[in-house]
Formats: C-alpha cells, sequence, structure tokens
C-alpha cells in the first residue's frame, strides 16, 4: 500500500463499529469475551505455521498470504471492539508503547540483539 492508496482509518474503524451495532452483537462482546477471541484468533494465525521451519514458514506466508491476512484482520478488528468498549484510543496507546519502549530499548544497547530489557548491558 502506497500513500495514495491509504485507508482513512478513522472511517475503516466507524465502519467496523456499524458494522457489530447492525447485528446487535455487541451484546457478545464483553472484555472477557474479546480477549479470548482475539487469543483465538492469535492462534489461528499461528497455525498457519505450526511444525515449520524458518525456511518453510517463509514459504508459507507467501503461499499463504490470503489466508494469513483474514487472520491478522480477525485479530485487528477484535483489538478495535475492544479498544472501543475500553475507550482506549489505539493510536496513542501504540505512541506512549513506543515511547516507552524507546526508553526501555535504547537505540545504543538494543540494536541488533534480542535481549530483554532487563538483560541488556
Amino acid at each position: 500500500m502506497n500513500e495514495n492508496d491509504s485507508i482513512n482509518l478513522k472511517d475503516l474503524y466507524t465502519k467496523l463499529i456499524k458494522f457489530r451495532k447492525d447485528r446487535d452483537w455487541e451484546q457478545f462482546h464483553n472484555p472477557k469475551n474479546l480477549a479470548i477471541s482475539i487469543s483465538l484468533e492469535a492462534s489461528e494465525l499461528l497455525e498457519n505455521f505450526q511444525w515449520q521451519n524458518l525456511e518453510e514458514s517463509i514459504k508459507s506466508a507467501q503461499e499463504n498470504k490470503d489466508k494469513i491476512s483474514e487472520e491478522v484482520a480477525d485479530l485487528l478488528i477484535y483489538i478495535f471492539y475492544l479498544c472501543n468498549d475500553l475507550d482506549i484510543d489505539f493510536l496513542e496507546a501504540i505512541e506512549n508503547k513506543i515511547a516507552t519502549n524507546d526508553k526501555k530499548y535504547p537505540v545504543d544497547k538494543s540494536k541488533g540483539n534480542s535481549l530483554k530489557y532487563n538483560e541488556l548491558k
């Protein structure tokens, strides 16, 4: 997707919330059920790579992009519903997390390694 093709995230979010409201699905979407659904969809995403080594997983990701894309969409949809219901501004939450991680993982200590922040020297 290039800059000219970008989807207005606010419009997409509004469309998604309307989709749910039109079907009266809010009654099923309490925080616990949404969190469970997020976990289940993440497991379905993982299932696409089960028992594969690195090379196989890369090949599978390319060959099954449509299926994987659907699982990613399911995850994002449930996350958006949860954010809506808990009044979480997901863009602000991401910005805050980037700022937190920037402090925990300074470039000079974390670049090129996968150590956890409390293991950085």
